[in-house]
């Protein structure tokens, strides 16, 4: 019998990679204002972790869990932590110290081919379809063709390459173990987890660097402002809704959503920054949605 597609778990995957998109107009402002990429990350990750601790010690003792079921279970909250936290935000950002933004951004971009490729190794069960492979792929390219928008000239930047390489896996094995946990633990405890080692494990990294900027700096309006929003919607809102949408839709198709975040980071630098939209950005966003398209309806067709 053919399934028809969760529509509002697309809808609410779109609506999280757009405001995603949207992280590195507001990142951006906050590096101008003299906060590094490290300390945004633990400053937004520490905001999300507060409040939803708060809010599940707001739902009463009998619906809070401290620590997963078993050692090997709170290892793995502990590598989503990383692999979605710490390692990711430090590997891509500090890949823009060493190479190019489009280089940056179609290795990282490309997490959904290596993470379609990595479940299917671990899953067995798990079939790629012809279709659904091909529908990757020119999603793949379709984002390809968004972030060149025309100018195909890459420069090799192992230094760079090799972290903005390492970001995308961290990705690709973070909606790998999601796929693992998300049947057994709820996804608002998934969540908080990621949040908690996120910071945890990022802590190191201030032992060879500054630690946080001056008060001053960060009762700014602007700079607050841009702070809560990243923390209380881009952080705590968006991996929510995204850690659900993994365990309804699974982790391939949930995950090639990610192809769409360059078309909400143009459109958003657009509206802000008056940026031009080329026909390039139309071309290679048509073949975004036309592979997503295919390699979802196949499936549904198959099923």
């Amino acid at each position: 019998m053919r399934r028809r597609p969760d529509l509002l778990c697309h809808l609410v995957a779109l609506t999280t990679v757009a405001v995603w998109g949207t992280t590195f107009v507001w990142t951006k402002l906050l590096i101008i204002s003299g906060i590094s990429p490290a300390q945004i990350f633990t400053l937004r990750f520490a905001a999300a972790y507060v409040l939803l601790l708060s809010f599940s010690l707001a739902t009463g003792p009998r619906g809070f869990r401290l620590m997963a079921g078993s050692v090997c279970d709170e290892l793995m909250m502990a590598i989503l932590g990383v692999t979605g936290g710490s390692l990711y935000f430090l590997t891509e950002n500090e890949a823009l110290r060493f190479t190019t933004a489009t280089n940056t951004s179609l290795i990282v971009c490309s997490c959904p081919l290596f993470a379609a490729l990595l479940i299917r190794i671990c899953y067995r069960t798990e079939r790629l379809g012809r279709w659904q492979m091909a529908g990757s792929v020119m999603a793949f390219l379709g984002m390809a063709v968004v972030v060149l928008n025309g100018r195909f000239v890459l420069r090799l930047s192992p230094a760079g390459d090799v972290l903005a390489f390492t970001a995308c896996i961290c990705w690709a094995v973070y909606s790998l173990l999601m796929k693992t946990v998300s049947g057994r633990y709820s996804t608002m405890f998934i969540t908080r987890k990621v949040f908690f080692y996120g910071v945890l494990t990022i802590m190191p990294y201030y032992l060879f660097v500054p630690g946080m900027p001056p008060a001053d700096v960060l009762l700014r309006p602007q700079v607050l402002a841009n702070l809560l929003f990243l923390g209380c919607v881009a952080s705590m809102v968006c991996f929510l809704t995204w850690n659900w949408c993994m365990a309804r839709l699974g982790a391939v198709r949930a995950t090639n959503w990610v192809y769409f975040n360059p078309i909400t980071t143009i459109l958003f630098a657009r509206m802000v920054l008056g940026e031009q939209i080329t026909p390039w950005f139309v071309f290679g966003s048509a073949m975004i949605l036309a592979g997503m398209y295919m390699a979802d309806r196949v499936r549904h067709v198959a099923a």
